[in-house]
């Protein structure tokens, strides 16, 4: 699968790094080995409109791409490292196959979220994405179990008892959150808004990299867009690498991490449009 060639720039500080440039090609750049935490939300083929760059490859020269990428990620990971892909329901299964050749599943969580419209009138409309929670290793890995817990609701709200132990107990206030999330999508008005067409929420990354990464540990996210990973693991603590294609998302980037770079201070200004006119997380040629 052939994408657009273009010219890396690199743009860093002392713990975080954005890569002006193609998701593949600096994938394949990276040191072997060299980061804790990948979380990876790609373009889905299916048909999403980038102002006027549709989503409609083959679902041959997609996967292609995709289990390219995928391979790259394998190879950058460190032996203790965990690995979060999001796709659309359609393409998971295939995603799903091709990761158990190189990762350990360890969960398959579904993100659900709310809609203010109607989504489809001849059949279900989806109203969730789903991740896999993969590692190199299938017993040794990060998670932070204690640094994610919710509240038990059962437990809390009803005050039940637990017979099973001796002496009975009540049952435990807190716990590791199941795998289906309630996290609200980004919507204009929130104060993370940016000016990218398929955002991810905060709250989402952050459940993340606290469960499977530790203070000062790197994390990676191949297709940044709005580059929400970087910023939630800036705030967190950790170091991050962000590569994205589009230099209006880059420039989000550099503006939300604090990097120096060559752009003006009015280049890097924060506007909020409802419907963005940047281009496709990643542009493709097929000619």
């Amino acid at each position: 699968m052939k994408g657009s060639k273009t010219d890396s720039k690199t743009y860093s500080d002392d713990s975080h790094t954005i890569i002006h440039g193609d998701a593949l090609e600096n994938l394949q750049r990276l040191e072997p080995a060299s980061v804790d935490l990948i979380f990876a939300d790609p373009p889905y083929n299916i048909g999403k409109n980038f102002d006027g760059l549709v989503e409609n490859w083959s679902t041959t020269d997609f996967l292609s791409w995709t289990y390219q990428w995928i391979e790259a990620c394998d190879r950058v990971l460190k032996p203790k490292g965990s690995f979060y892909l999001m796709n659309s329901t359609e393409n998971m299964p295939y995603l799903d196959i091709k990761c158990r050749q190189h990762f350990y599943i360890k969960s398959r969580i579904v993100w659900a979220y709310d809609s203010s419209s109607v989504q489809a009138k001849k059949y279900f409309g989806s109203m969730y994405e789903p991740i896999l929670m993969l590692t190199k290793h299938e017993k040794d890995y990060t998670f932070n179990a204690d640094a994610i817990k919710v509240e038990a609701k059962t437990g809390t709200k009803r005050q039940l008892i637990d017979y099973r132990k001796n002496p009975p107990q009540p049952y435990s206030t807190d716990k590791v959150p199941g795998n289906v999330w309630n996290f609200s999508r980004v919507r204009f008005k929130m104060e993370e808004y940016e000016n990218h067409p398929t955002q991810k929420p905060e709250a989402l990354l952050q459940r993340i990299i606290l469960a499977s990464s530790n203070p000062g540990e790197v994390v990676l996210d191949p297709f940044s867009g709005s580059f929400s990973t970087s910023a939630v693991a800036k705030r967190l603590g950790r170091k991050s690498i962000g590569i994205e294609i589009n230099e209006a998302y880059v420039k989000i980037g550099i503006r939300r991490l604090g990097i120096p770079s060559d752009y003006s201070a009015e280049a890097l200004i924060k506007t909020k449009r409802r419907k963005t006119k940047n281009l496709s997380k990643r542009v493709r040629d097929f000619s």
